[in-house]
Protein backbone atom coordinates (compact mmCIF):
# COMPACT_ATOMS: atom_id res chain seq x y z
CA UNK A 1 0.00 0.00 0.00
CA UNK A 2 1.47 3.19 -1.36
CA UNK A 3 0.15 5.49 1.54
CA UNK A 4 2.13 6.07 4.71
CA UNK A 5 -0.02 6.78 8.01
CA UNK A 6 0.28 8.66 10.80
CA UNK A 7 0.38 7.43 14.31
CA UNK A 8 -0.63 10.26 17.46
CA UNK A 9 2.99 10.05 19.05
CA UNK A 10 4.32 10.97 15.42
CA UNK A 11 1.86 13.90 15.63
CA UNK A 12 2.86 14.73 18.54
CA UNK A 13 6.48 15.00 17.85
CA UNK A 14 5.95 16.54 14.54
CA UNK A 15 4.19 19.28 16.70
CA UNK A 16 5.53 19.54 20.16
CA UNK A 17 1.56 19.34 21.05
CA UNK A 18 0.29 18.48 24.17
CA UNK A 19 -2.25 15.61 23.79
CA UNK A 20 -5.31 16.42 26.10
CA UNK A 21 -8.03 14.07 25.41
CA UNK A 22 -8.37 10.49 23.48
CA UNK A 23 -7.54 7.10 25.10
CA UNK A 24 -7.97 4.16 22.25
CA UNK A 25 -5.02 4.01 19.72
CA UNK A 26 -5.93 5.07 16.44
CA UNK A 27 -3.67 5.97 13.26
CA UNK A 28 -4.72 8.55 10.57
CA UNK A 29 -4.64 8.55 6.89
CA UNK A 30 -3.41 11.69 6.02
CA UNK A 31 -4.35 15.45 7.71
CA UNK A 32 -6.90 17.72 6.69
CA UNK A 33 -7.74 21.59 6.96
CA UNK A 34 -11.23 21.17 5.11
CA UNK A 35 -14.18 20.35 7.43
CA UNK A 36 -16.51 20.08 4.18
CA UNK A 37 -14.44 17.36 2.89
CA UNK A 38 -12.73 15.39 5.51
CA UNK A 39 -13.37 11.80 6.15
CA UNK A 40 -13.54 9.87 9.54
CA UNK A 41 -9.91 8.68 8.81
CA UNK A 42 -8.06 12.12 8.92
CA UNK A 43 -6.65 14.75 11.12
CA UNK A 44 -8.36 17.72 11.36
CA UNK A 45 -5.93 20.91 11.97
CA UNK A 46 -8.07 23.48 13.06
CA UNK A 47 -6.48 26.23 11.02
CA UNK A 48 -7.26 30.21 11.20
CA UNK A 49 -7.33 30.83 7.32
CA UNK A 50 -7.73 33.84 5.60
CA UNK A 51 -12.12 33.61 5.68
CA UNK A 52 -12.48 30.84 8.16
CA UNK A 53 -11.63 29.72 11.07
CA UNK A 54 -11.50 26.08 11.73
CA UNK A 55 -12.20 25.85 15.35
CA UNK A 56 -16.01 26.79 14.57
CA UNK A 57 -15.95 23.55 12.51
CA UNK A 58 -15.18 21.45 15.26
CA UNK A 59 -18.64 20.15 15.84
CA UNK A 60 -19.28 19.26 12.64
CA UNK A 61 -16.03 17.14 11.94
CA UNK A 62 -16.96 15.18 15.04
CA UNK A 63 -20.12 14.12 13.55
CA UNK A 64 -18.47 13.02 10.83
CA UNK A 65 -16.27 10.46 12.98
CA UNK A 66 -13.39 12.37 12.69
CA UNK A 67 -11.10 10.54 15.69
CA UNK A 68 -8.48 13.39 16.02
CA UNK A 69 -8.03 17.26 16.24
CA UNK A 70 -5.60 19.92 16.38
CA UNK A 71 -6.45 23.25 18.52
CA UNK A 72 -5.11 26.38 18.78
CA UNK A 73 -4.46 26.30 22.89
CA UNK A 74 -5.46 29.73 22.90
CA UNK A 75 -8.81 28.78 20.86
CA UNK A 76 -9.54 25.95 23.78
CA UNK A 77 -12.78 26.93 25.10
CA UNK A 78 -15.29 25.35 27.38
CA UNK A 79 -17.79 24.68 24.37
CA UNK A 80 -14.81 22.87 22.81
CA UNK A 81 -14.00 21.04 25.87
CA UNK A 82 -17.73 20.00 25.98
CA UNK A 83 -17.28 19.22 22.61
CA UNK A 84 -14.28 16.60 22.31
CA UNK A 85 -15.76 13.38 23.35
CA UNK A 86 -13.33 10.82 25.20
CA UNK A 87 -12.16 8.73 22.27
CA UNK A 88 -11.40 12.06 20.18
CA UNK A 89 -7.82 12.51 20.12
CA UNK A 90 -7.59 16.63 20.55
CA UNK A 91 -3.47 17.67 20.36
CA UNK A 92 -3.18 21.70 21.49
CA UNK A 93 -0.31 23.73 20.17
CA UNK A 94 0.50 27.11 19.98
CA UNK A 95 0.11 28.14 16.74
CA UNK A 96 -2.40 24.98 14.32
CA UNK A 97 -1.39 27.19 11.28
CA UNK A 98 2.49 26.80 12.03
CA UNK A 99 1.90 22.73 13.64
CA UNK A 100 0.52 22.39 9.81
CA UNK A 101 3.87 23.58 8.46
CA UNK A 102 5.78 21.20 11.36
CA UNK A 103 3.34 17.84 10.10
CA UNK A 104 4.36 18.60 6.85
CA UNK A 105 8.21 19.34 7.51
CA UNK A 106 7.83 15.78 9.24
CA UNK A 107 5.94 14.16 6.46
CA UNK A 108 9.01 15.32 4.04
CA UNK A 109 11.74 13.80 6.18
CA UNK A 110 9.93 10.45 5.62
CA UNK A 111 10.99 10.40 1.87
CA UNK A 112 14.31 10.80 0.24
CA UNK A 113 13.17 11.08 -2.67
CA UNK A 114 14.43 14.26 -5.13
CA UNK A 115 12.66 17.57 -4.05
CA UNK A 116 12.43 20.88 -6.78
CA UNK A 117 11.27 24.28 -4.92
CA UNK A 118 10.28 26.52 -7.54
CA UNK A 119 9.59 29.95 -6.90
CA UNK A 120 9.93 33.86 -8.94
CA UNK A 121 7.91 36.97 -9.96
CA UNK A 122 6.82 35.63 -13.13
CA UNK A 123 6.08 31.78 -14.49
CA UNK A 124 6.19 30.25 -11.57
CA UNK A 125 3.13 27.51 -12.52
CA UNK A 126 4.13 26.99 -16.22
CA UNK A 127 7.96 26.33 -15.37
CA UNK A 128 6.44 23.72 -12.59
CA UNK A 129 4.04 21.87 -15.14
CA UNK A 130 6.97 21.99 -17.79
CA UNK A 131 9.36 20.43 -14.46
CA UNK A 132 6.76 17.91 -13.83
CA UNK A 133 6.54 17.29 -17.28
CA UNK A 134 10.23 16.98 -18.25
CA UNK A 135 11.01 14.73 -14.88
CA UNK A 136 7.53 12.71 -15.56
CA UNK A 137 9.96 10.68 -18.87
CA UNK A 138 12.43 8.91 -15.46
CA UNK A 139 10.56 9.52 -12.63
CA UNK A 140 6.80 9.51 -10.95
CA UNK A 141 6.51 12.97 -9.65
CA UNK A 142 4.36 14.65 -7.15
CA UNK A 143 3.54 18.18 -7.73
CA UNK A 144 1.76 21.11 -6.82
CA UNK A 145 -2.24 21.13 -7.88
CA UNK A 146 -3.42 24.71 -8.93
CA UNK A 147 -2.12 27.36 -6.66
CA UNK A 148 -1.71 25.72 -3.63
CA UNK A 149 1.15 27.26 -3.18
CA UNK A 150 1.27 29.14 0.16
CA UNK A 151 1.46 28.09 4.11
CA UNK A 152 -1.72 25.77 3.48
CA UNK A 153 -1.12 24.67 0.03
CA UNK A 154 2.33 23.59 0.11
CA UNK A 155 1.63 21.20 3.46
CA UNK A 156 -1.36 19.55 1.81
CA UNK A 157 0.43 19.23 -1.18
CA UNK A 158 3.16 17.23 0.90
CA UNK A 159 0.53 15.33 2.63
CA UNK A 160 0.07 13.93 -0.65
CA UNK A 161 3.43 12.51 -1.32
CA UNK A 162 3.37 8.15 -0.61
CA UNK A 163 5.76 5.62 -1.40
CA UNK A 164 4.80 5.70 -5.31
CA UNK A 165 6.29 9.19 -5.70
CA UNK A 166 9.88 9.49 -6.39
CA UNK A 167 10.58 13.02 -7.08
CA UNK A 168 8.34 16.22 -6.51
CA UNK A 169 7.85 19.21 -8.08
CA UNK A 170 6.50 22.22 -5.09
CA UNK A 171 5.33 26.04 -6.32
CA UNK A 172 6.33 28.14 -3.97
CA UNK A 173 4.37 31.44 -3.49
CA UNK A 174 5.14 34.73 -1.76
CA UNK A 175 3.32 37.77 -0.69
CA UNK A 176 5.39 38.82 2.44
CA UNK A 177 8.96 38.53 3.72
CA UNK A 178 9.59 35.27 5.36
CA UNK A 179 7.30 33.26 3.76
CA UNK A 180 10.06 31.69 1.50
CA UNK A 181 11.59 31.15 4.28
CA UNK A 182 8.94 29.04 5.62
CA UNK A 183 7.92 27.53 3.12
CA UNK A 184 11.23 26.12 1.91
CA UNK A 185 12.33 24.74 5.77
CA UNK A 186 9.22 22.82 5.51
CA UNK A 187 10.37 21.07 1.82
CA UNK A 188 13.96 21.26 2.28
CA UNK A 189 14.62 20.96 -1.70
CA UNK A 190 17.97 19.32 -3.42
CA UNK A 191 17.54 21.91 -6.63
CA UNK A 192 15.77 25.40 -6.20
CA UNK A 193 14.26 27.68 -9.07
CA UNK A 194 13.84 31.07 -9.26
CA UNK A 195 12.42 32.26 -12.68
CA UNK A 196 13.21 35.76 -12.48
CA UNK A 197 12.94 38.92 -10.02
CA UNK A 198 10.42 41.63 -11.20
CA UNK A 199 8.21 43.89 -9.47
CA UNK A 200 5.22 42.13 -8.70
CA UNK A 201 4.42 42.46 -4.21
CA UNK A 202 5.90 46.20 -4.29
CA UNK A 203 3.67 46.72 -1.92
CA UNK A 204 4.34 44.42 0.49
CA UNK A 205 7.91 44.52 0.04
CA UNK A 206 8.82 47.99 -1.09
CA UNK A 207 12.21 47.45 -3.26
CA UNK A 208 13.41 45.49 -5.51
CA UNK A 209 16.15 44.69 -3.42
CA UNK A 210 13.83 43.59 -1.02
CA UNK A 211 12.06 41.50 -3.52
CA UNK A 212 15.48 39.81 -4.36
CA UNK A 213 16.69 38.99 -0.70
CA UNK A 214 12.71 37.69 -0.27
CA UNK A 215 13.13 35.21 -3.38
CA UNK A 216 16.65 34.54 -2.08
CA UNK A 217 15.28 32.84 1.06
CA UNK A 218 14.72 29.89 -1.02
CA UNK A 219 18.45 29.55 -0.98
CA UNK A 220 18.95 29.41 2.62
CA UNK A 221 17.08 25.55 3.04
CA UNK A 222 18.43 24.18 -0.16
CA UNK A 223 20.77 21.12 0.91
CA UNK A 224 24.16 21.80 1.36
CA UNK A 225 25.27 19.60 -1.57
CA UNK A 226 22.46 20.52 -3.57
CA UNK A 227 22.03 23.69 -6.28
CA UNK A 228 20.08 26.52 -6.98
CA UNK A 229 18.72 27.28 -10.43
CA UNK A 230 19.07 31.23 -11.46
CA UNK A 231 17.61 33.29 -14.91
CA UNK A 232 21.16 34.37 -16.47
CA UNK A 233 19.46 36.64 -18.56
CA UNK A 234 17.66 38.75 -15.27
CA UNK A 235 19.90 41.31 -13.66
CA UNK A 236 18.86 40.83 -10.21
CA UNK A 237 19.07 36.92 -10.25
CA UNK A 238 23.13 37.34 -11.67
CA UNK A 239 23.15 39.32 -8.09
CA UNK A 240 21.79 36.76 -5.89
CA UNK A 241 23.91 34.00 -7.63
CA UNK A 242 26.93 36.20 -7.42
CA UNK A 243 26.14 36.36 -3.51
CA UNK A 244 24.74 32.65 -2.98
CA UNK A 245 26.04 29.68 -0.69
CA UNK A 246 25.40 26.82 -2.59
CA UNK A 247 26.16 25.76 -5.79
CA UNK A 248 24.44 27.74 -9.07
CA UNK A 249 23.25 27.00 -12.04
CA UNK A 250 22.25 29.39 -14.58
CA UNK A 251 19.89 29.29 -17.54
CA UNK A 252 18.94 31.68 -20.27
CA UNK A 253 20.92 33.27 -23.52
CA UNK A 254 23.35 34.96 -22.24
CA UNK A 255 27.32 33.52 -22.61
CA UNK A 256 26.75 32.66 -18.83
CA UNK A 257 24.27 30.23 -18.93
CA UNK A 258 25.09 26.31 -18.52
CA UNK A 259 21.56 25.69 -20.26
CA UNK A 260 20.69 27.99 -23.14
CA UNK A 261 18.53 28.53 -26.04
CA UNK A 262 19.65 29.56 -29.53
CA UNK A 263 17.87 30.14 -32.57
CA UNK A 264 14.19 31.19 -30.95
CA UNK A 265 11.37 31.40 -33.57
CA UNK A 266 8.10 31.39 -33.98
CA UNK A 267 5.84 28.64 -35.71
CA UNK A 268 2.50 29.04 -35.99
CA UNK A 269 0.99 29.01 -32.16
CA UNK A 270 4.35 27.23 -30.85
CA UNK A 271 7.79 28.18 -30.54
CA UNK A 272 11.06 26.18 -31.75
CA UNK A 273 14.78 26.68 -30.40
CA UNK A 274 17.97 24.99 -29.96
CA UNK A 275 18.67 23.43 -26.41
CA UNK A 276 22.09 23.79 -25.79
CA UNK A 277 23.02 21.93 -22.86
CA UNK A 278 26.82 21.00 -21.70
CA UNK A 279 27.11 17.98 -23.89
CA UNK A 280 24.52 18.07 -26.27
CA UNK A 281 22.33 19.83 -28.71
CA UNK A 282 18.94 19.28 -29.50
CA UNK A 283 16.11 20.66 -31.83
CA UNK A 284 12.81 21.81 -29.23
CA UNK A 285 9.35 22.85 -30.18
CA UNK A 286 6.93 24.17 -27.83
CA UNK A 287 3.67 23.75 -27.54
CA UNK A 288 2.82 27.48 -26.80
CA UNK A 289 4.08 31.22 -28.13
CA UNK A 290 6.47 33.83 -26.59
CA UNK A 291 10.05 34.08 -26.28
CA UNK A 292 9.52 33.76 -22.00
CA UNK A 293 7.61 30.31 -22.83
CA UNK A 294 11.47 29.41 -23.61
CA UNK A 295 13.30 30.98 -20.40
CA UNK A 296 10.02 28.73 -18.80
CA UNK A 297 11.33 25.88 -20.47
CA UNK A 298 14.96 26.62 -19.71
CA UNK A 299 14.88 26.39 -16.07
CA UNK A 300 12.68 22.89 -16.40
CA UNK A 301 15.62 21.73 -19.27
CA UNK A 302 18.11 22.74 -16.39
CA UNK A 303 16.22 20.46 -13.69
CA UNK A 304 16.17 17.51 -16.00
CA UNK A 305 19.73 17.93 -16.70
CA UNK A 306 20.61 18.17 -12.76
CA UNK A 307 18.61 15.29 -12.40
CA UNK A 308 20.30 13.16 -15.04
CA UNK A 309 17.82 13.30 -17.58
CA UNK A 310 19.26 13.26 -21.19
CA UNK A 311 18.20 15.74 -24.20
CA UNK A 312 16.02 13.46 -25.77
CA UNK A 313 14.55 12.75 -22.56
CA UNK A 314 14.01 16.73 -21.95
CA UNK A 315 13.01 17.26 -25.07
CA UNK A 316 10.19 14.76 -24.98
CA UNK A 317 8.89 16.62 -21.44
CA UNK A 318 9.22 19.83 -23.13
CA UNK A 319 6.98 19.04 -26.14
CA UNK A 320 4.22 16.96 -24.44
CA UNK A 321 3.61 20.57 -22.14
CA UNK A 322 0.16 22.06 -23.11
CA UNK A 323 -0.63 25.46 -21.49
CA UNK A 324 -2.58 25.70 -18.06
CA UNK A 325 -5.72 27.53 -18.27
CA UNK A 326 -5.34 30.99 -18.13
CA UNK A 327 -1.96 31.20 -18.47
CA UNK A 328 -0.97 31.90 -21.95
CA UNK A 329 -3.66 29.69 -23.63
CA UNK A 330 -4.77 30.32 -27.28
CA UNK A 331 -8.56 29.59 -27.83
CA UNK A 332 -9.52 29.86 -31.53
CA UNK A 333 -13.11 31.72 -31.73
CA UNK A 334 -15.77 30.38 -34.79
CA UNK A 335 -15.76 34.37 -35.16
CA UNK A 336 -12.09 33.59 -36.82
CA UNK A 337 -10.50 35.75 -33.67
CA UNK A 338 -8.10 34.29 -31.53
CA UNK A 339 -8.01 34.40 -27.50
CA UNK A 340 -4.58 34.36 -25.74
CA UNK A 341 -6.13 33.72 -21.99
CA UNK A 342 -3.93 35.39 -19.80
CA UNK A 343 -6.40 36.25 -16.99
CA UNK A 344 -4.73 34.28 -14.14
CA UNK A 345 -2.84 36.90 -12.98
CA UNK A 346 -0.47 39.95 -13.89
CA UNK A 347 2.34 42.03 -12.88
CA UNK A 348 4.34 44.53 -14.93
CA UNK A 349 7.38 41.54 -16.15
CA UNK A 350 4.75 39.53 -17.21
CA UNK A 351 2.48 41.59 -18.76
CA UNK A 352 4.94 43.14 -21.19
CA UNK A 353 6.45 39.62 -22.05
CA UNK A 354 2.38 38.98 -22.84
CA UNK A 355 2.39 41.80 -24.70
CA UNK A 356 5.19 41.34 -26.91
CA UNK A 357 3.46 37.88 -27.67
CA UNK A 358 0.00 39.51 -28.86
CA UNK A 359 2.63 41.75 -30.86
CA UNK A 360 4.59 38.76 -32.76
CA UNK A 361 1.41 36.84 -33.14
CA UNK A 362 -0.89 39.11 -34.65
CA UNK A 363 1.09 39.56 -37.41
CA UNK A 364 -0.75 41.94 -40.16
CA UNK A 365 -4.00 41.49 -38.04
CA UNK A 366 -5.25 43.62 -35.23
CA UNK A 367 -4.39 43.20 -31.78
CA UNK A 368 -6.30 44.23 -29.09
CA UNK A 369 -5.19 44.22 -25.50
CA UNK A 370 -7.69 43.68 -22.79
CA UNK A 371 -6.41 44.77 -19.28
CA UNK A 372 -7.28 44.88 -15.70
CA UNK A 373 -5.48 46.08 -12.68
CA UNK A 374 -2.00 44.85 -11.41
CA UNK A 375 -2.39 44.39 -7.78
CA UNK A 376 -0.01 44.92 -4.75
CA UNK A 377 2.34 47.73 -6.47
CA UNK A 378 2.19 49.87 -3.45
CA UNK A 379 3.34 53.40 -4.40
CA UNK A 380 4.54 52.60 -7.78
CA UNK A 381 1.15 51.58 -9.22
CA UNK A 382 0.27 54.57 -10.74
CA UNK A 383 3.70 54.64 -12.88
CA UNK A 384 3.96 50.92 -13.44
CA UNK A 385 0.23 50.85 -14.93
CA UNK A 386 1.26 54.18 -17.03
CA UNK A 387 4.40 52.13 -18.32
CA UNK A 388 1.54 49.40 -19.73
CA UNK A 389 -0.09 51.79 -22.31
CA UNK A 390 3.35 53.29 -23.24
CA UNK A 391 4.63 49.64 -23.55
CA UNK A 392 1.74 48.37 -25.54
CA UNK A 393 1.44 51.57 -28.13
CA UNK A 394 5.07 50.58 -28.71
CA UNK A 395 4.82 47.26 -29.24
CA UNK A 396 2.13 47.69 -31.94
CA UNK A 397 -0.72 46.88 -30.37
CA UNK A 398 -3.96 48.60 -32.06
CA UNK A 399 -6.50 49.28 -29.46
CA UNK A 400 -7.32 48.83 -25.33
CA UNK A 401 -9.52 48.14 -23.82
CA UNK A 402 -9.50 48.72 -20.05
CA UNK A 403 -10.82 48.11 -16.99
CA UNK A 404 -10.49 49.04 -12.91
CA UNK A 405 -8.60 51.56 -10.89
CA UNK A 406 -6.01 51.71 -12.98
CA UNK A 407 -7.41 51.86 -16.48
CA UNK A 408 -6.71 55.87 -16.53
CA UNK A 409 -3.33 55.37 -15.41
CA UNK A 410 -3.17 53.20 -18.53
CA UNK A 411 -4.34 55.72 -20.59
CA UNK A 412 -2.67 58.21 -19.99
CA UNK A 413 0.70 56.27 -20.49
CA UNK A 414 -0.95 55.16 -24.19
CA UNK A 415 -2.00 58.84 -24.84
CA UNK A 416 1.57 59.74 -24.39
CA UNK A 417 3.12 57.70 -27.11
CA UNK A 418 0.70 58.66 -29.19
CA UNK A 419 -2.62 56.70 -29.56
CA UNK A 420 -6.17 58.37 -30.29
CA UNK A 421 -8.52 58.51 -27.60
CA UNK A 422 -10.92 56.81 -29.80
CA UNK A 423 -8.68 53.95 -29.68
CA UNK A 424 -9.00 53.62 -25.79
CA UNK A 425 -11.80 52.08 -24.52
CA UNK A 426 -12.57 51.89 -20.18
CA UNK A 427 -16.12 50.33 -19.35
CA UNK A 428 -17.03 47.83 -16.93
CA UNK A 429 -16.45 44.21 -18.42
CA UNK A 430 -20.02 43.36 -20.69
CA UNK A 431 -19.35 47.21 -21.91
CA UNK A 432 -15.97 45.58 -23.06
CA UNK A 433 -16.78 42.26 -24.45
CA UNK A 434 -19.65 44.10 -26.93
CA UNK A 435 -17.28 46.31 -28.34
CA UNK A 436 -14.37 43.71 -28.27
CA UNK A 437 -17.00 41.48 -30.48
CA UNK A 438 -17.76 44.75 -32.68
CA UNK A 439 -13.48 45.38 -33.81
CA UNK A 440 -12.32 41.80 -33.64
CA UNK A 441 -12.16 40.48 -37.16
CA UNK A 442 -11.04 37.00 -38.40
CA UNK A 443 -7.20 36.39 -37.77
CA UNK A 444 -7.24 39.25 -35.30
CA UNK A 445 -6.02 38.88 -31.61
CA UNK A 446 -7.38 39.50 -28.22
CA UNK A 447 -5.17 39.08 -25.23
CA UNK A 448 -6.81 39.26 -21.84
CA UNK A 449 -4.79 39.96 -18.77
CA UNK A 450 -4.64 41.05 -15.32
CA UNK A 451 -4.32 40.11 -11.58
CA UNK A 452 -5.68 37.31 -10.01
CA UNK A 453 -8.12 39.94 -8.10
CA UNK A 454 -9.71 41.32 -11.10
CA UNK A 455 -11.50 38.93 -12.36
CA UNK A 456 -10.80 38.72 -16.02
CA UNK A 457 -11.61 35.43 -16.75
CA UNK A 458 -15.02 36.75 -16.98
CA UNK A 459 -14.13 38.23 -20.09
CA UNK A 460 -12.33 35.54 -21.14
CA UNK A 461 -15.19 33.31 -20.73
CA UNK A 462 -17.92 35.96 -22.35
CA UNK A 463 -15.85 36.35 -25.32
CA UNK A 464 -16.17 32.34 -25.90
CA UNK A 465 -19.80 31.98 -25.07
CA UNK A 466 -20.54 34.53 -28.05
CA UNK A 467 -17.42 34.21 -30.12
CA UNK A 468 -16.20 30.56 -29.55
Amino acid sequence: MDAIFWTIDEILTATDGELVAGKEFVHFETISIDSRSITKNELFVAVNGQNHDGHRFIEDVIKKGVRGIVIDRQKFTQEIKDQVLNDVFCILVEDTIAALGDLAAFHRQRFSIPIICITGSNGKTTTKEMTAQVLGQKFNPLKTQGNLNNEFGVPLTIFRMNQSHDAAVLELGMNHPGEIRRLSQICRPDLGVITNIGPAHLEGLGSMENIMSAKGELIENIKQDGVIILNGDDTYSLKLGGTARRKVSYFGQSICADIRAMDIAKKEHTTVFTLELPNEKISVKLNAPGQFMVSNALAASAVGYLAGLSAIEIKAGLESFKPVKGRMDIKASKSGFFIIDDSYNANPGSMKAAIKTLASLKGRGKGALVAGDMLELGRDAQRLHESIGQFAVQSGVNRLFLTGDYADAVKKGAQQQGMPGQDIIIGEKPELVESLVKFLGPKDWVLVKGSRGAGMEEIVEQLEAIGA
